[in-house]
């Protein structure tokens, strides 16, 4: 009965590649295979009465009311052409390097990272704004769009991540379901802050080595004649004014959460406010593209909360057929303990990052091993950055890369889609290296947590 499990769980990644909707898919083939499943006696039908308290459970959860907040932040940043106003100051500033262009685009990527927490808002943006002067400045398609789509990604890592807030939340239920499971009946618990602070180093040193990759290397990837040619002139604007508004609304989001004067939850309002408020400022905002954004933040609201609805389904539905279990004994029986575990885990959440979004791999694959490989003494919060690194370059790697497609609806036609496939390369083996650093020095992680 256990391995009916996989089954179910293979068909569904096989039905989702066929294109149909995550969220009924999810909830659907978890309930064909438990209406089977009773019929034939191998199903225990209880754990379906469990079905409405996980449903209130989640319409009901404080820390995921962070999510419509942080998108709503994200998409007005977006729409205020702080991302343009940005570019523009970064690029007078190191416009005298021959790089110049390269790392605004990196540090620009940064703080919308730090800002709006969506990846296909930043590489969006950044594909539109920057990929044609820097085509036009002589970089070679490639490397420009190797170092956008990278850059772009930073918002999984970067706090305030969505990622982050959903790993969170997973994490937290499952971290008390371990120690629980162990006999701890005074669970200690793990928090989308310190996700966010336990992210802080690895974050800033994937931006520390993706500048150093473009200080040494974006000169043998520009066309010097083409570049002199078609080096222009930037409109003026004030780097003060371009920088300050991102920079306060950053520190007030993050500062206050470091701090701890507010919950994500809370420190999220007032991002979603103070971006509002800098729209409004900056003269960007109207009824339209108000009325605009809050459709754009219904939508992608509506569509997390339905599939984490549908991988809830399927989690009990799993759970009922001993699929737990089936895995909980398959790491104990893996030679090397708990370091084989964590590999097995990390490959396939990056293989499955081919074909599904972090929010279908979050909600469906961490929910199963997480308990497991917590309750064999895994630190939660190393364990969630871990996997948000993990998810970060599976959104790089070709063919499926989500990063590369959101890129390639934007960029100009004479760009190839292989061009853009050779230029992440050179990012993907950074992450790989920033992984295997993370693993071996798990201490980057977690000492600024249990500092502060």
């Amino acid at each position: 009965m256990e391995y009916l499990s996989l089954v179910m769980f293979l068909i569904v990644c096989l039905t989702l590649l066929l294109g149909y909707p995550v969220a009924y898919t999810l909830a659907g083939t978890a309930l064909i295979f438990a209406g089977v499943g009773a019929l034939f006696g191998v199903f225990d039908t209880a754990y379906l009465h469990a079905v409405p308290s996980r449903l209130y459970g989640i319409v009901t959860n404080q820390t995921l009311i962070a999510v419509p907040l942080f998108v709503f932040m994200g998409v007005m940043l977006e729409k205020s052409k702080v991302a343009e106003n940005l570019l523009v100051a970064m690029a007078q500033v190191f416009g005298r390097l021959k790089s110049g262009l390269a790392i605004s685009v990196v540090l620009v990527g940064m703080l919308l990272a730090a800002s709006t927490g969506i990846v296909g808002a930043t590489v969006v943006t950044m594909g539109l704004l920057s990929l044609p002067t820097m085509l036009k400045q002589g970089y070679s398609p490639s490397f420009a769009t190797g170092a956008i789509c990278a850059t772009g990604t930073l918002g999984q890592i970067i706090p305030p991540s969505i990622a982050l807030v959903l790993l969170g939340d997973v994490l937290s239920s499952a971290f008390q379901q371990a120690q629980l499971n162990m006999g701890i009946f005074s669970p200690e618990s793990v928090s989308v802050g310190d996700l966010f602070i336990g992210a802080l180093v690895p974050g800033m040193m994937l931006v520390a080595m993706y500048l150093l990759y473009v200080v040494l290397f974006a000169n043998r990837h520009i066309d010097k004649a083409m570049g002199d040619e078609h080096r222009e002139t930037q409109a003026s604007i004030s780097l003060a004014g371009a920088l300050l508004p991102p920079l306060i609304l950053i520190f007030v989001v993050l500062g206050s959460i470091l701090g701890g004067f507010a919950t994500p939850t809370e420190a999220a309002g007032v991002g979603a406010a103070g971006a509002l408020v800098l729209g409004l400022v900056q003269r960007q905002v109207d009824w339209d593209k108000l009325r605009e954004v809050m459709l754009s933040t219904t939508r992608v609201t509506a569509m997390i909360f339905l599939i984490l609805i549908g991988a809830s389904i399927f989690s009990l539905v799993f759970r009922g057929f001993g699929g737990e279990e089936l895995i909980e004994h398959f790491f104990e029986q893996l030679p090397g303990g708990t370091f084989s575990a964590v590999l097995v885990v990390m490959v396939v959440i990056f293989l499955l990052g081919f074909i599904l979004d972090f929010i279908e791999i979050t909600f469906v694959v961490v929910p199963i091993v997480a308990p497991v490989l917590l309750a064999m003494g895994v630190d939660p919060i190393w364990l969630g950055i871990m996997i948000a690194v993990n998810l970060q370059t599976s959104f790089l790697t070709p063919p499926f890369g989500f990063a590369l497609f959101y890129l390639r609806g934007v960029a100009p036609a004479n760009v190839q889609t292989t061009q853009i496939y050779k230029g992440v390369i050179p990012f993907i083996i950074i992450q790989l290296l920033l992984l295997i650093g993370l693993a071996i020095w798990p201490d980057l992680v977690t000492w600024l947590p249990s500092t502060l």
